[in-house]
């Protein structure tokens, strides 16, 4: 029958690198952002992100032996890490049986009927998300402010970038250090910009991720915010401030470091990663200054998950020993 050429699905690994081992180092990277949670929001933090790992590492488990054959992958970590990205896109006073919608919908939905993983067009945790902010809005968007004295569900507020958009508060009254260390409202993986810079790190030293679609994101974010507060403000104090505020703000650092970065979803080329970031970037910026949701993050790396496809087929490394 002559020479078979094997054709897979991503994500295409190579070297000595395992799956499990990448997945470990995303685990590992965001520890930092998790232990800030627990100690912003309480020990609630810890139970709701053992739900969803659980649920989600139980969910994929079932559907492999009931529905799907071939060898169990839960051993991979790929489930550990969707629970544990999922967990970190939800509020910190989230009811537990929301958390295991989530993550049904995120495997059940989104992962196993395409293949598992490798064959999912979209982010599982952002179509679980998007999906359950959709279903359960008043639950997602009720968020518990920071507490170090326990975990009180009973007190919650709005994000800053919720704030902003409803004109409860002006971006540059908010405390800056205060947004970059995790003193303030929201998703309880979105909070501690510092933590999540130190896993991006982490990933960079550790070649899990290039730097390419990150700092595109926040790059293209920053250009953004800087012409439409130059075009509004007059100082440019006002402009700095502004840019910074949605920078830090809402789920830039956890959606361009952790989720736009997926290795099933995201073009395989730098270029192909650089044309994804801006239009990660452009339409969070659009989605915030003039959407309906005051955070745009999640609906851009889906849109953008659906394009990658195109990227892919017209943004090619040159063939080797090609002129052109």
């Amino acid at each position: 029958m002559g020479n078979r050429i094997l054709v897979a699905p991503a994500p295409h690994i190579h070297g000595s690198l395992s799956t499990q081992r990448l997945m470990l180092d995303v685990i590992i990277a965001l520890i930092p952002a998790l232990a800030v949670s627990v100690y912003v929001f309480g020990w609630n933090v810890l139970l709701i992100t053992a739900v969803s790992i659980g649920c989600c590492v139980l969910f994929e488990y079932l559907i492999q032996l009931l529905f799907v054959r071939g060898k169990q992958t839960v051993t991979n970590l790929s489930a550990v890490v969707t629970g544990l990205l999922l967990a970190m896109n939800m509020p910190a006073n989230i009811p537990l049986w929301i958390v295991a919608v989530g993550a049904l919908v995120a495997i059940g939905v989104a992962k196993m009927p395409f293949g598992g993983l490798g064959k999912n067009p979209f982010n599982l945790a952002i179509v679980a998300r998007v999906f359950l902010l959709i279903a359960y809005p008043v639950q997602m968007t009720s968020f518990a402010m920071p507490s170090t004295e326990g975990f009180v569900d009973a007190y919650s507020g709005a994000t800053p970038l919720a704030a902003a958009k409803a004109g409860l508060m002006n971006f540059a009254e908010y405390d800056t250090l205060g947004m970059f260390t995790g003193n303030i409202a929201g998703s309880f993986g979105e909070v501690a910009t510092l933590a999540l810079l130190l896993g991006f790190i982490y990933l960079l030293v550790r070649r899990v991720i290039t730097w390419h679609i990150p700092v595109t994101i926040l790059g293209t974010m920053a250009i953004f915010a800087a012409i439409y507060g130059a075009v509004s403000f007059d100082t440019p104090h006002l402009v700095s401030n502004f840019t910074l505020f949605h920078l830090i703000a809402g789920g830039a650092v956890l959606g361009a470091v952790f989720m736009a970065t997926d290795y099933v979803t995201s073009p395989m080329t730098p270029w192909g990663m650089v044309i994804y970031g801006i239009g990660i970037g452009a339409l969070t910026m659009t989605i915030r200054l003039w959407g309906a949701y005051p955070e745009g993050m999640s609906f851009a790396i889906l849109i953008m998950n659906s394009v990658v496809p195109l990227i892919n087929k017209y943004i090619k490394p040159r063939r080797f020993g090609s002129k052109k």
